[in-house]
């Protein structure tokens, strides 16, 4: 415990270091930054939703003051393949048999199946050091299609399932034993003492009625979960409250804009409106270039650029031309400021320590996040009083 306690430690230190002097042209303060365990790495799965799920139960269990916990990513995504197979089958084909999903479906596993420490199941029964899904996934599809033309899932489907979940993951265990302690994984899930219930996911768009439970229509959304939807600046109070009290937030959102920096530890939503009247150090020369060589320029991040100011209407637009689209869940774990008061979300990445100098955290600008979030998983308890009531939570 002390040996985990001081590589924390040692990595807080080192992310405090270098995101104080971060992308080139912005240097950050803090304004809160809460308790998060060492990024890990996805590699080549596209698991982000397990990952920052896993980070978000991680950090609840920091604050709750039950210790720091490495918990498996990969017990759930193996749930999760067999999930979705099945209502693929029930779809004729017609289902969602991708890598991708979303928060909710992983504290849904959580609550039904249980949970196993990472050191108990790595997911990983395959020749590599890290993850890497694309032959499994070829074989989950390749099973999936058989028994629909098959019009059936014979016990032997079951078991060519089982047995190829078993050979690139491992065989989950029945028992297993956790610091001296014998556990399943529902009493392991158990003993962490964290209520599934407690998270909800929350959006914000239009087309759906506010202050009610709608399903969004991403393409991660295959199970056709739920959300509560509250207007934009609702949205934004609720991660505000939940950082600003000792909580950490579970994002979903587009990262596929080139604002969005993970080698330069940044995510900015520049307003192209503003460009040809952006008052800099050396607005002549920049007001000469080229449409194209002006975003060249914003994008080397050596200047603060001015940001759009997102409205319900635009974010809605922009989701309704498909600008903004679901790819990548990350866990938000602070606030910061740059040196001309703009407000940031310190960002816990799932892409490994290496991809930047900052340790896999950015920080994305609030105009980036309310433009381009989905949704959120939040504890109950982190959501504002009065936005609360509203929801009837």
């Amino acid at each position: 415990m002390k040996t985990h306690f001081r590589k924390t430690t040692l990595l807080v230190l080192s992310l405090l270091i270098s995101i104080s002097i971060y992308a080139q042209g912005y240097q950050f303060n803090d304004v809160v930054r809460n308790a998060a365990t060492p990024v890990k790495n996805q590699a080549n799965s596209g698991t982000c939703w397990s990952y920052a799920t896993a980070a978000f139960l991680e950090s609840e269990l920091l604050r709750t003051g039950k210790g720091e916990y490495d918990l498996s990513e990969i017990f759930v995504v193996r749930q999760n393949y067999a999930d979705r197979m099945k209502d693929n089958y029930l779809r004729r084909g017609d289902g969602n048999l991708g890598q991708g999903s979303l928060a909710h479906m992983f504290t849904k596993i959580v609550k039904k199946h249980g949970i196993v420490p990472q050191e108990v199941y790595s997911g990983i029964n395959y020749n590599s050091p890290v993850n890497n899904h694309k032959e499994v996934n070829r074989f989950v599809k390749a099973i999936s299609e058989a028994a629909i033309e098959l019009k059936q899932q014979s016990e032997e489907y079951f078991e060519l399932q089982n047995a190829l979940f078993d050979i690139y993951f491992g065989k989950v265990p029945d028992k297993f034993i956790y610091k001296g302690k014998e556990y399943s994984p529902v009493s392991f899930a158990k003993e962490l003492g964290l209520d599934m219930d407690d998270y909800v996911e929350i959006t914000s768009f239009n087309h759906i009625p506010f202050y009610e439970k709608s399903t969004i229509e991403v393409p991660d959304n295959w199970d056709h979960g739920q959300f509560y939807n509250i207007p934009l600046d609702e949205f934004i109070q609720v991660i505000d409250f939940a950082l600003m009290n000792g909580y950490t937030v579970c994002w979903d959102g587009d990262v596929s804009e080139r604002g969005f920096s993970h080698t330069n530890g940044v995510a900015i939503n520049p307003d192209t409106k503003e460009l040809p009247t952006f008052i800099g150090e050396d607005r002549a020369r920049f007001e000469k270039l080229s449409v194209e060589d002006k975003y060249t320029e914003i994008f080397k991040f050596e200047t603060i650029f001015p940001e759009v100011e997102v409205t319900q209407e635009i974010r809605q637009s922009d989701y309704e031309n498909f600008s903004t689209t679901d790819d990548h869940l990350m866990l938000l774990t602070g606030i910061v400021k740059d040196q001309k008061g703009n407000k940031y979300y310190i960002t816990k990445n799932s892409w490994g320590t290496d991809r930047n100098k900052f340790g896999g955290y950015l920080n994305m600008s609030e105009s980036f996040v309310r433009a381009k979030s989905i949704s959120v998983m939040v504890h109950k308890e982190s959501i504002p009083l009065s936005i609360k009531n509203k929801l009837g939570l």
